[in-house]
């Protein structure tokens, strides 16, 4: 990661995704989804758009039509609406101007405009809910900014392309064993809910929604189009689980067509970037990894930050250390090798890997 007075961290990054084979993709005419987490205003650790504009121009050389984008979140914030997640991109540079492509928000307006994507061998999710732009692009590239995360252990590829390629629907279904519910002292009474919902389950009692859990089918369109947010998913997934479904969401995205993935090990924050805010890194900046596996690729930087030494001060630092894992100190309840090991089984690539320099 060190700059030279002859190379920006920019070229490096061209250097390394050239020298990691991504030529080797045929981009003509294409369409490519540059799958990257635009941050949530307020934070800073979210990777800058500068780093976006290089694997753009590459993919334009090359005669591709790239464009940026993710989907919408399930949480209440600055980016659980098309509207207010352009407004965020913007806000945090992700603009035509400065990246030379176009934004989409892959699941539209309200987070409802998905694809049901047959997962074979799912253990978990036998249709997978994912953005409907990011299916029908051509080609799929991942820019992940490589942290820590309270669920994961870290955000890297999979969590960037599994969770983050998920419809609103598709996030409730990570995230929840169970089925949603109304917080009544949201709900304004206006139906829409109801007149979305596909099974007849929900009904408007004394001007509040009411689910009815026999009916409903847990499909999360009611959580989409709620305009004052006020159905819920139930959260309740086990975290062992909660990895696996982003492990079926990755298989769902990636499988059948050509993908490529980049993870930038720098600022690496405890939290996941969809906070309005961020805590100092736990370790120095690593560097930069590129690899056509995203398997291989999560392990490798999860090995790379447990050699770093520890900031004072950080998360990191104030933690017992005893787990012989940097992410497993800050988060003990996490199991970020249980997704490692299921995306192996579902064939999405190996643990090993060569560490090559450039």
């Amino acid at each position: 990661m060190h700059v030279s007075k002859g190379q920006n961290l920019q070229q490096k990054l061209s250097r390394l995704i050239k020298s990691a084979g991504i030529d080797r993709i045929e981009f003509d005419k294409k369409f490519v989804a540059i799958k990257v987490h635009f941050g949530e205003p307020g934070n800073l650790a979210y990777l800058r758009p500068n780093y976006a504009k290089t694997i753009v121009d590459l993919v334009k050389e090359r005669g591709g039509k790239p464009f940026l984008t993710d989907c919408n979140t399930l949480y209440v914030g600055g980016r659980k609406n098309a509207l207010d997640h352009l407004d965020s991109a913007y806000l945090n540079g992700f603009s035509p101007f400065s990246t030379g492509c176009h934004v989409l928000i892959a699941d539209g307006l309200k987070g409802t405009d998905e694809v049901l994507v047959p997962v074979e061998g799912g253990q978990h999710v036998k249709e997978a809910k994912i953005g409907r732009a990011i299916m029908d692009a051509d080609i799929v590239i991942s820019l992940n900014h490589f942290k820590g995360h309270e669920l994961t252990g870290f955000g890297g590829a999979l969590k960037n392309i599994g969770m983050g390629s998920g419809s609103r629907a598709g996030k409730m279904e990570m995230h929840s064993a169970g089925k949603p519910s109304v917080d009544h002292e949201k709900c304004v009474g206006c139906g829409v809910c109801a007149e979305n919902c596909a099974h007849d389950a929900i009904t408007i009692v004394d001007d509040k929604a009411t689910i009815d859990l026999e009916v409903c089918t847990g499909c999360g369109r009611c959580i989409g189009v709620c305009a004052v947010d006020a159905v819920e998913a139930a959260g309740d997934e086990s975290i062992e689980i909660l990895n696996k479904k982003i492990v079926e969401y990755t298989w769902a995205v990636l499988h059948g067509r050509p993908h490529f993935h980049i993870n930038l090990v720098i600022d690496v924050s405890p939290y996941c970037d969809c906070y309005g805010g961020n805590d100092i890194p736990i370790v120095p900046d690593v560097g930069m990894f590129a690899s056509f596996d995203p398997v291989a690729l999560d392990v490798a930087c999860a090995d790379a930050v447990n050699k770093q030494p520890v900031v004072a001060g950080s998360m990191l630092a104030q933690s017992s250390r005893t787990h012989g894992d940097y992410f497993t100190d800050i988060y003990p309840e996490t199991n970020w090798r249980a997704a490692i090991d299921y995306a192996v089984k579902m064939g999405l690539g190996q643990k090993e890997y060569e560490l090559i320099t450039v």
